[in-house]
């Protein structure tokens, strides 16, 4: 292995300088291979822990619901896509139990349940640190077999002015439980994803929640203050926004196209 491979690896978890035994990857590569698609495969179906996020929710000062989607299981939610982005009519009632605030935030469990079960609370507790003026005691709905688009049904529905949404990106080989955040200016159905702003991969081992959190943030201030989001919304405008010791730019994707949403 060369130098520049070996300091390359110190930055990424891309397969990259694989050992290999004649024309094929060696064993130890491959098995390894094996190991990390069967656990992104498994991550699609992995358990939501949506009673254990209301809870750690309410004790972080948030009026909190939980919600599902017309995707009244795992099976019709990834055959139908379309279903995840409508709410279920039996719970638009619950969400007239929360208080009217400019931004709201969904969490649901996209094609990653275990994304948001490991790291939406720490991106909320951090905004809330962040600018407690805008993120503390936020409603947060909580969606089962949700997609990006349940956002805006559900913020058209509390008349936010900005809705937030937290849910599990498509797993990939290196990264099973990555993080996925949605903001979208003027919630309503029939918004499209070029519309929405995306910060992604947000774990740990990728975007840190502190600096999700400061991303997420400043997009969410440029968008109130401008009436916009997705496209319209550049960094160059965002930065604007942003304090003097902000540093390098952010983290964005105008526009999505992620297979969650």
């Amino acid at each position: 292995m060369t130098e520049l491979v070996r300091s390359l690896r110190e930055y990424t978890q891309a397969r990259i300088g694989l050992g290999s035994a004649g024309q094929s990857l060696s064993t130890v590569e491959a098995l390894r291979l094996a190991r990390d698609h069967a656990l992104a495969r498994d991550a699609v179906h992995a358990p939501f822990a949506v009673d254990a996020l209301e809870t750690g929710a309410r004790s972080l000062g948030h009026p909190a619901v939980i919600v599902r989607s017309r995707a009244h299981d795992r099976s019709t939610y990834l055959r139908r896509p379309d279903l995840g982005r409508q709410l279920h009519p039996e719970d638009l009632g619950s969400l007239s139990r929360l208080a009217k605030r400019p931004v709201a935030v969904v969490v649901a469990d996209g094609l990653a349940p275990q994304a948001p079960g490991r790291h939406a609370l720490p991106v909320l507790r951090e905004l809330a640190a962040r600018r407690p003026d805008l993120w503390s005691g936020i409603p947060v709905v909580f969606a089962h077999q949700g997609r990006v688009a349940l956002g805006d049904e559900i913020g058209g529905a509390l008349q936010v002015r900005l809705v937030l949404v937290l849910l599990g990106e498509r797993p990939g080989l290196s990264s099973p439980d990555s993080l996925g955040a949605y903001l979208t200016h003027g919630p309503k159905v029939g918004r499209t994803d070029a519309e929405r702003n995306c910060v992604s991969n947000i774990r740990p081992e990728g975007l840190g929640y502190a600096a999700a959190a400061h991303a997420i943030d400043r997009l969410a201030k440029a968008s109130l203050a401008l009436g916009l989001s997705g496209v319209a919304l550049k960094d160059d405008s965002v930065s604007e926004f942003g304090s003097a010791d902000d540093g390098a730019r952010l983290p964005i994707v105008s526009s999505t196209a992620n297979i969650a949403s």
